[in-house]
């Protein structure tokens, strides 16, 4: 487990107190157990969702080839806008 610090609005940081004392638990706890029910529950779903559109495009032959692009756009001009080439 990490330790992380957030800043909260004086009315969330009421809120989340008052959630840890109903539910007789920590602040941190009522934190931990939201962000798992918002971003965890579609683990699989989001992992099946990548899976599917790995090479998608690899079949496509009106794209340029790609580690020419990716050259291209790496390649520093900043030598020749300052003169030195």
């Amino acid at each position: 487990m990490r330790r992380t610090q957030v800043y909260l609005d004086d009315d969330l940081w009421k809120y989340l107190h008052a959630q840890a004392e109903v539910k007789d638990t920590t602040v941190s706890d009522v934190v931990r157990s939201t962000l798992r029910e918002k971003y965890d529950q579609d683990r699989e779903r989001r992992r099946e969702a990548f899976e599917a559109v790995i090479g998608l495009w690899a079949d496509r032959t009106d794209l340029p080839d790609t580690e020419e692009y990716i050259r291209k756009l790496r390649k520093s001009t900043r030598p020749k806008r300052l003169g030195l080439l």
